[in-house]
């Protein structure tokens, strides 16, 4: 590797551990913020239909590369860093514009347990899902596997987790 190229990953490092304190601090910063007269009550099917969509495209991705399919295991990890993002934009507009909804249900301990750890770890996927995607396109895919083994199963359950607690706060949305 040269020096430049040492470097450049050197950067790209640091804009990642930069990104995953700037995030998680722009979202808590973002969810303060109440935008009066705008009506998004409809994107929390929407984020959470995108939250369905990455959950099936991870399990694709991880079919793929076991199946030797790299090109399109590639093609599907960039698609799903792409609905992330989105699902990331949908969520805080709707947080910025609508009063949040409480869950009255008979399984209120479930539906926190699974809230909590679904917030805890979407802000620690975010750098896992990096440097693993980061060392894949360094093609220093030893450590690219190592890290795959930990970032996908939590982007997966957070994807997965995100659906779950939509369907059971849904009915309790302010109308």
């Amino acid at each position: 590797m040269t020096l430049a190229e040492s470097k450049k990953i050197r950067n790209l490092k640091r804009l990642i551990i930069l990104l995953s304190i700037i995030i998680p601090a722009v979202v808590a910063v973002l969810f303060r913020v109440r935008i009066d007269g705008v009506d998004l009550s409809f994107l929390p099917p929407v984020y959470a239909s995108i939250n369905g969509l990455t959950a099936s495209l991870l399990v694709i991705a991880l079919l793929a590369i076991r199946s030797g399919v790299r090109t399109f295991h590639e093609r599907i990890i960039k698609l799903c860093l792409g609905l992330s993002l989105l699902f990331l934009a949908c969520y805080v507009a709707y947080h910025m514009t609508s009063d949040p909804a409480t869950y009255y249900g008979a399984y209120k301990t479930i539906y926190y347990v699974i809230l909590v750890s679904h917030i805890v770890l979407s802000v620690v996927i975010i750098p896992l899902v990096l440097f693993t995607f980061l060392f894949a396109v360094q093609g220093n895919f030893k450590r690219h596997k190592k890290w795959a083994r930990i970032a996908w199963p939590l982007w997966f359950y957070v994807a997965v987790s995100g659906v779950v607690v939509y369907l059971m706060i849904s009915p309790y949305y302010p109308v």
